[in-house]
């Protein structure tokens, strides 16, 4: 897997990338912050971009080795099958090749003592560019239940997962249990004859713990749907309701120690074709003192853009305080 996104982390870190912003006031300790200064807010901007966005990685992971295993699948293939580094090649009757690798993983089974599990080990290597990961996630399959099959469920226990991103050498570390359901039923291998698979994602408790060692729970409720184009794209929306607000995807308490609600205003799209990357979406984070909306898939002057191949995507952050005042961040991601 050739690495991405190195070349711009020295520029990206000098320039800051702060558009239209009040001067920047320090963040107090967390807990005791209001949460509505400049640097609050763009560090809140960047805690829910990443956040989400490992999020996402996990659950690609976690559905590309159910889909590489046949014996927890129930995938068959004409001919073909899954080679040891998790691609498949098949004989045809119109499946996509797909390849289910994890290039900084190594992917093991256990089905010892009734057991029925597969075991995703993060090893720490830089293979794409922007992050290493540690840490261990477990995929807990019961018996009898097949991952191709409408309405199969599994749980996903993730352990100690710790993040850095590279160009800040920021880190987040991940603890939770997630309950993943194959809605439609279907294969990855199979979206040429589906045309659309359908997964929901349901978490109660995701321990996140931010460099600064402050330790917070999120919820999560959303809803994946896979089709082809030119590779695997996947768009993601929020689906738990507050009796108030539809299509909430996160919620929760920031490093701060401020509530909050992340809605998906704008379906999120990750696409294969661009190295299973967010290529778009908009997200809208809403708290007592100020509503945050941010917009994915730009470059750095904040317009809309095509994959930028080795280089980074940009978000643009918008937010609005009581008072009336507006406020405009970008940065890569």
């Amino acid at each position: 897997m050739k690495a991405k996104h190195v070349l711009l982390a020295t520029v990206i870190t000098a320039s800051g990338l702060i558009v239209a912003c009040t001067k920047n006031n320090s963040a107090g300790s967390s807990g005791t912050s209001s949460g509505t200064t400049t640097a609050d807010v763009q560090t809140e901007s960047n805690d829910v971009t990443q956040v989400s966005n490992e999020m996402d990685a996990t659950n690609n992971d976690v559905n590309n080795s159910l889909n590489a295993s046949p014996t927890f699948s129930g995938a068959s293939y004409s001919g073909g099958a899954v080679d040891g580094r998790g691609i498949v090649t098949d004989g045809g009757g119109g499946s996509i090749n797909i390849d289910y690798s994890i290039c900084d993983a190594t992917v093991t089974t256990d089905t010892s003592d009734g057991l029925r599990q597969i075991i995703i080990t993060y090893n720490g290597t830089n293979c794409w560019g922007n992050r290493t990961r540690t840490g261990v996630v477990v995929i807990s399959i019961p018996v009898g239940v097949r991952w191709r099959d409408s309405g199969a469920v599994v749980t996903v226990s993730i352990q100690n997962l710790k993040i850095t991103r590279i160009f800040d050498n920021k880190t987040i570390t991940l603890n939770g249990t997630y309950t993943y359901t194959n809605v439609t039923g279907g294969l990855l291998k199979d979206l040429a004859t589906l045309g659309t698979i359908t997964h929901t994602v349901a978490a109660d408790s995701v321990t996140i713990q931010f460099a600064d060692s402050a330790t917070r729970i999120w919820s999560v409720a959303k809803q994946r749907v896979f089709t082809y184009n030119d590779g695997v794209v996947i768009t993601t929306t929020g689906t738990h309701s507050d009796g108030t607000n539809n299509d909430v995807a996160i919620w929760g308490t920031n490093r701060f120690g401020n509530s909050f609600e992340t809605l998906i205003t704008q379906p999120m799209v990750i696409q294969q074709s661009c190295d299973y990357r967010l290529t778009s979406g908009q997200t809208e984070t809403i708290r007592t003192a100020l509503t945050l909306t941010i917009t994915y898939g730009l470059d750095s002057s904040g317009n809309p853009t095509g994959c930028p191949g080795d280089g980074y995507y940009y978000f643009k952050a918008v937010w609005v305080l009581k008072d009336g005042k507006t406020y405009t961040y970008i940065a890569p991601y």
